[in-house]
């Protein structure tokens, strides 16, 4: 996307009064987020979605987890909260990685249809419950679906008009 067209798409979404989840795939994409912090078009908490293995983005490997972590740190403080999304075969091994950093994650089809290697996922919930049991291992605990809309500021089904 070009800087208009990506200044167009905040100042629409802003006018809905809609959060934005920023797809970051190289360690660039979050100093453009920060550019568009330091305009004043985007307010924190940010919710940045890291986003590994996918061609021309960043590689799926602890360095570049740590590289592209470490620069939303420097850039965004405590003003950020993250998720983690490992393509294809990357999923796991880089959901592992955030969760341990205290991260969240995403899973699914979408991104991969393995649970394993050489096996097919039958659905999204067993890729779900597959990460489940990694960060209760780790001792994370699950949100709800309650305490995920308010982490991420959602402002609710019954708080949105159709257009």
């Amino acid at each position: 996307n070009t800087f208009k067209d990506i200044d167009y798409i905040i100042k629409t979404v802003n006018d809905f009064g809609t959060k934005f989840e920023y797809e970051c795939y190289d360690v660039g994409h979050l100093y453009n987020l920060a550019h568009f912090a330091d305009l004043g078009l985007i307010k924190p908490p940010f919710f940045i979605q890291f986003i590994f293995g996918v061609m021309g983005g960043i590689g799926a490997d602890e360095e570049s987890f740590n590289f592209m972590k470490q620069t939303a740190d420097r850039l965004f403080g405590d003003n950020y909260i993250f998720s983690v999304l490992g393509a294809g075969k990357y999923q796991f091994p880089m959901c592992e990685l955030s969760l341990k950093a205290g991260g969240n994650v995403r899973v699914g089809l979408e991104d991969n249809l393995y649970l394993d290697k050489d096996v097919l996922a039958k659905n999204n919930a067993e890729q779900v419950e597959k990460v489940k049991q990694m960060a209760t291992k780790i001792g994370r605990e699950i949100a709800t679906p309650d305490e995920t809309r308010e982490i991420l500021g959602l402002k609710g089904k019954e708080n949105t008009k159709n257009i």
